[in-house]
């Protein structure tokens, strides 16, 4: 038989709802206040479920190429994309992703973007860098002025222009970040790139980014150190009579995953900038920007999660072993069933952490809950990004290692928002601090996990168990001390607003004590089956199925 008869191949899944097909991430968006949004997320899946995902293949084939210098030896500091890419990001400039909550500010804003954004990160995460640093760079302007009434009107356009032109010529703009540097990483105080400051308000930068995010855009976040201290600054690409500001690019870092994005080695040279904040308290400037850079992370794994689940859970519906479908295997319904826990879990916190984004205006303690459950989440969605993505790739055997089939880029691509915007041992820091400082945060959480109270006794009891770590937090057993306030705040949301089937699994196996190491353990007497059903991609994708 010619191999191009393609038997007992799963067919490719693809012309499929990316909402529809997402029953988690659905009851989130009317659970946690995006009802009114519905439509247009609905359509939004539709049409990612289709030319989209192709555009995504193709993005992450073709990586930005640098050009540093034109023919004469002139300096370019361009990067070239290819056509896919911006179809991509000009898609989610299109649908608010960038700026949904400036643009339309109200009841359920984060959380209708939040849905948004989870979908575009299971087609392709790249593009999501830009649009992330761009939708936090707006809250963090927001403490100037001046600066906000001049950026906040182009960085918050629903249309995409990636020329190299002044912004002030532009009908939208993008802003990306320069934090870090060679020999401070996350120690951002260590930073040496200096700001000078000059008559009418502007700084001279001097140094370099080790990381610069999406050098594209037509702005930058950046640190730097001014005569008082560690400052922010706003650096635009292009000056306003059109010449190129003091920003080299020398190299495009050749990365794991988020291929099709370009992060940069940059060197700053007489670079123009205007301080964004007060000098001496850059982090201070940009602390709201990296809590809504780390719920984008918290969104992105969950839509990387829920892409993984989807390939997984429809390979093996498609494919036969020994005489029945992979997915009818006890075993390999083990396995499938853990992956759609963990990424119901990740939808679910998600979506909640969203809702207090929504809320935290108007509700102090909520956010008090925000502050710390988007370090809380951060930390552990983003640590079980990676280890679900491999358990998926595996689920499709030989073809999960081939890129072809779509896992081996999910796999690539999954460690990111575990280092993006503070490492986990950075975030598990964080927690410790905000325990210590904001008494008022430990209650908030501890309030939210008292929704719950009475609904499943295996929570009760490992809520209660908290006490005692809650009490007497230390730095060495950090991580332990975040991932049961992660596991308990999944617990709570999934007992209170998931089917029954799928909150005695979670609670059953991360709760109880009775759940293995690996996926694949959950103990016996669950309702599996209901379970992968819940989570498998069904009716366009059978549909495109029976087609072929």
């Amino acid at each position: 038989m010619a191999a191009s008869d393609g038997l007992n191949q799963a067919p490719p899944l693809e012309a499929y709802d990316l909402y529809a097909e997402n029953l988690p991430l659905a009851e989130a968006l009317r659970r946690e206040g995006g009802a009114w949004a519905e439509t247009a997320a609905s359509a939004f899946g539709s049409l990612l479920g289709d030319e989209a995902l192709a555009w995504g293949v193709e993005a992450n084939r073709n990586p930005p190429v640098l050009r540093a210098l034109d023919r004469s030896g002139r300096r370019l500091d361009e990067v070239e994309f290819h056509p896919a890419w911006h179809r991509l990001l000009a898609l989610g400039v299109e649908h608010g992703l960038h700026a949904l909550p400036w643009r339309q500010p109200g009841p359920g804003a984060h959380v209708a973007r939040a849905a948004l954004f989870t979908m575009l990160a299971g087609v392709e995460a790249g593009v999501g860098c830009p649009l992330s640093m761009t939708y936090a760079a707006v809250p963090a302007l927001r403490a100037t002025a001046d600066l906000a009434a001049e950026w906040e009107p182009l960085l918050t356009a629903s249309d995409y222009d990636p020329r190299p032109v002044p912004a002030g010529e532009k009908a939208g703009a993008l802003c990306g970040m320069g934090m870090t540097e060679r020999q401070g990483g996350s120690d951002v105080r260590a930073n040496l790139t200096s700001a000078t400051p000059l008559r009418g308000g502007e700084y001279v930068l001097e140094g370099h980014k080790w990381f610069c995010s999406a050098p594209m855009c037509d702005a930058f976040l950046v640190l730097a150190q001014a005569p008082p201290g560690l400052s922010c600054f706003l650096l635009p690409r292009i000056l306003p009579d059109g010449a190129r500001n003091g920003v080299h690019l020398v190299r495009l870092k050749d990365k794991l995953g988020n291929r099709s994005n370009a992060s940069a080695e940059i060197e700053l040279h007489g670079a123009l900038a205007r301080l964004v904040g007060e000098e001496g308290r850059g982090v201070q400037a940009i602390a709201e920007m990296i809590n809504h850079t780390r719920l984008d992370c918290v969104l992105g794994t969950a839509g990387l999660m829920r892409a993984a689940v989807a390939e997984a859970t429809h390979y093996a519906a498609h494919r036969t072993s020994f005489g029945r479908r992979v997915i009818d295997h006890p075993l390999q319904r083990n396995v499938l069933a853990d992956l759609c826990l963990e990424s119901e879990a990740a939808t679910a916190t998600a979506m909640r952490l969203a809702r207090a984004y929504d809320e935290a205006a108007l509700d102090e303690a909520q956010a008090h809950f925000r502050r710390l459950a988007t370090a809380v989440a951060k930390y552990w969605v983003c640590k079980r990004g990676p280890a679900l993505t491999a358990e998926a790739l595996e689920c499709l055997g030989g073809n999960g290692f081939v890129e072809d089939f779509g896992v081996a880029r999910l796999y690539r691509e999954s460690p990111l928002n575990s280092i993006w915007e503070g490492t986990g041992n950075v975030n598990c820091l964080d927690v410790l601090r905000i325990l210590a400082k904001t008494p008022a945060a430990r209650e908030a959480f501890l309030a939210e996990l008292a929704l719950s109270a009475g609904g499943d006794e295996r929570l009760d009891r490992f809520v209660s168990g908290l006490a005692g770590a809650l009490a007497r937090p230390d730095e060495g057993s950090a991580r332990r001390l975040v991932g049961a306030l992660a596991l308990a705040l999944q617990g709570s949301l999934l007992v209170r607003h998931a089917p029954a089937a799928v909150a005695d699994a979670f609670c059953a196996s991360r709760l109880s004590g009775d759940g293995g190491l690996a996926f694949g353990t959950l103990p016996a007497g669950l309702e599996l089956e209901a379970i992968v059903e819940r989570h498998r991609p069904h009716a366009r994708a059978e549909a495109g199925a029976r087609a072929g």
